[in-house]
C-alpha cells in the first residue's frame, strides 16, 4: 500500500509530496517530491496519536449526568450514577458501546486505544463463566473497528485505601491479585492483533494494597503500567492519612517508577511532587475534557513541561471524543489559571506543534506501541486531514498544527490508518453504518431495562 500526501509531518520535519509506503503493518519507505500515480491521495498526513486512557462503556452515559440534584454536584456524585448503569450492562451491550466509541476515535484521529477496563464480572460480582468474557468483548470490538489496542484489565479489590470491602456497582470490578494475574494471562493469548499489547493497571492508591501494587510489579516488571493518581483532593487526603504521604508523592518514593508508567491525572500535585514525575521518565495521562466535565482540577501543566515531563491525552470518560478539543482544553486550562497564553510549550516556538507532537510521542510511549512519528520502521499510524477546510488552508506548515488545535471543528479527518489498517476514508469509518445499528439496538434493549 502507497500513501501519497501533499504534505507530511516526518520524523525529520515537514516535507512536500511524500509517497509513504506500508508493509506488514510498518512505513517500509518514504519518498520525497514523488508524484501521484494509483495511491491513495491526501492533503496533509502526520503521525496519528494513541488515546491513552479510555472506559469505552462510559460512552452510552453521555449526556445522562448533567443534571444538578439537590446538594453539591461532584466526582462523587458522578460515580454513584455511574455504577448504577454498569451493574445493567450485558456483555453484547458492553462489546456494542465498545465498537462504537472506538469508530468515533478513529474517526477522530485516534489510531489506537489504551482500554483501562475495570468491568470484569457479572452484576454482583460473580465472575462470567470464562473469566476473561468481558475483556473478550473488548477485543472483538477492536476487531470489528481494526483499532490499535493496548488492553489494561484492571486490579480492584477494595472499596477505600483503608481495604473496605467492595460493595454495589465496584463488586464487577472485583479481584485478587492470584485471580487478576490468572486473567492477564487468559488474555495474553487472545489479543485481537498482531500490534495488539496488554499491560497491567492497578486502579489507584484507594483500590489496591502497597503490597498487592509491589506483588505485581514484580509479576509483570517490563509491560506498561497505567494507574490513577490523585484525581480528587479527597483523594488526596485519604491517601496522606492512610499511607503518611500524597498519592504521587507515595508513589514515587514507593515504586520503580520510570518509562513504562503512565499516571493518569495526577491533578493535585505539589510544585516537588511535579518535577519529581517529570524527572521519573513517566508519562502524566491527561483527559482534559473529562477532568472538566467531572470538576476534578487543572493539571499543573506550565511547571510539569518546563522541566522535561512527557504527556498523552486520553478521552477517559468518552463524553465527548474529539482529539482538537482535548488539546484545546488542556491549553485553556492553563491559560485560565495563569493568566497568560502559549503556556504549553518549552521554550519558544507553535503551541500546537508542542500539544500535538508531545501528545502523539507521549502516547506511543504509554500504549508500549511502536508509532508517534512518520519514519520507516515506525508502525503506520497515520492519519489525514483536510488542509482546504476554510480554517486550515490559509495558514503556513509551521502555523497548520496551530490552525488544528485551536480553530479547526471536529470532522477535518479525511482518512486514518491504524497499523496499516485503512479504517477512515473519506471521512467515515468503514464499518460504522453495522456498528451504529448495533450500537441502537443494544441501547434500545438496554434503555427499556431501566
Amino acid at each position: 500500500m502507497t500513501i501519497h500526501a501533499k504534505t507530511a509531518l516526518l520524523g525529520t520535519g515537514w516535507a512536500k509530496n511524500i509517497r509513504v509506503h506500508v508493509r506488514n503493518r510498518r512505513i517500509s519507505g518514504l519518498e520525497t517530491g514523488a508524484a501521484v500515480s494509483g495511491d491513495t491521495c491526501v492533503d496533509l498526513l502526520l503521525p496519528a496519536p494513541g488515546n491513552l486512557h479510555s472506559h469505552a462503556f462510559q460512552r452510552a452515559m453521555a449526556g445522562m449526568t448533567e443534571t444538578r440534584a439537590a446538594g453539591r454536584e461532584s466526582f462523587w456524585t458522578w460515580r454513584t450514577l455511574m455504577y448504577r448503569f454498569l451493574d445493567r450492562l450485558t456483555p453484547d451491550q458492553i462489546q456494542a458501546i465498545a465498537a462504537l466509541t472506538y469508530v468515533e476515535m478513529q474517526e477522530a484521529g485516534f489510531a489506537a486505544v489504551g482500554e483501562f477496563h475495570y468491568v470484569h464480572h457479572q452484576p454482583g460480582g460473580q465472575p462470567y463463566d470464562t473469566l476473561s468474557e468481558l475483556s473478550q468483548r473488548i477485543f472483538a470490538a477492536a476487531d470489528q473497528t481494526g483499532i490499535g489496542l493496548t488492553h489494561l484489565p484492571v486490579l480492584y479489590s477494595y472499596g477505600g485505601v483503608q481495604q473496605q470491602a467492595l460493595e454495589g456497582g465496584q463488586l464487577r470490578f472485583g479481584n485478587s491479585l492470584d485471580r487478576y494475574c490468572d486473567l492477564t494471562e487468559e488474555c495474553r493469548t487472545i489479543l485481537p492483533h498482531a500490534d495488539s499489547k496488554i499491560g497491567v493497571a492497578p486502579h489507584s492508591l484507594r483500590a489496591t494494597s502497597p503490597g498487592d501494587l509491589k506483588q505485581l510489579m514484580q509479576l509483570d516488571p517490563t509491560g506498561p503500567v497505567h494507574i490513577h493518581i490523585a484525581e480528587q483532593v479527597q483523594e488526596v487526603t485519604d491517601v496522606e492519612a492512610a499511607l503518611g504521604q500524597r498519592p504521587v508523592a507515595w508513589l514515587l518514593n514507593n515504586m520503580d517508577v520510570d518509562q513504562r508508567w503512565c499516571l493518569i491525572h495526577a491533578t493535585h500535585m505539589t510544585d516537588a511532587e511535579t518535577r519529581m514525575l517529570a524527572r521519573s521518565g513517566a508519562v502524566a495521562g491527561l483527559c482534559p475534557i473529562t477532568e472538566a466535565n467531572l470538576g476534578d482540577g487543572i493539571f499543573n501543566g506550565s511547571a510539569f513541561i518546563n522541566e522535561g515531563g512527557r504527556f498523552g491525552v486520553g478521552s477517559d470518560s468518552n463524553i465527548r471524543i474529539s482529539l482538537p478539543a482535548e488539546l484545546r482544553t488542556l491549553e485553556y486550562s492553563q491559560r485560565l489559571r495563569d493568566r497568560e497564553r502559549a503556556v504549553l510549550v518549552r521554550g519558544e516556538g507553535s503551541v500546537g506543534h508542542a500539544l500535538y507532537t508531545g501528545a502523539t510521542s507521549g502516547a506511543a510511549q504509554a500504549l508500549d506501541r511502536d508509532s508517534g512519528s512518520i519514519a520507516i520502521g515506525k508502525l503506520a499510524d497515520l492519519v489525514a486531514f483536510d488542509r482546504s477546510h476554510p480554517s486550515l488552508w490559509p495558514l503556513t506548515d509551521d502555523q497548520v498544527l496551530d490552525g488544528l488545535c485551536f480553530a479547526g471543528p471536529d470532522g477535518l479527518v479525511t482518512d486514518l490508518w491504524s497499523a496499516g489498517r485503512h479504517m477512515v476514508r473519506e471521512g467515515r469509518h468503514v464499518a460504522r453504518d453495522r456498528i451504529v445499528d448495533t450500537y441502537r439496538a443494544a441501547i434500545a434493549e438496554l434503555l427499556t431495562d431501566v
